[in-house]
């Protein structure tokens, strides 16, 4: 697995590629799809900001840091 780049940690602003949205990173941990019952280590979960449904990206190299405007 390759390792988490720096600008990637909790609160920090990402686009998420394959969904195509932004979102704030809420934690980055172990996680196991609960209709799969396939475990991802170091999974980011992610919301919208100002809130909103969470979603949870499997691997990190589909996430891209958003600059502050």
């Amino acid at each position: 697995m390759s390792r988490r780049p720096r600008w990637l940690f909790e609160g920090a602003r990402v686009l998420d590629a394959v969904e195509d949205r932004e979102g704030i990173v809420q934690f980055i941990g172990d996680y196991e799809d609960p209709a799969t019952r396939r475990f991802t280590p170091e999974a980011v979960f992610l919301r919208p900001e100002g809130g909103g449904r969470e979603w949870v990206v499997s691997d990190h190299r589909a996430l891209r840091p958003v600059d502050d405007r």
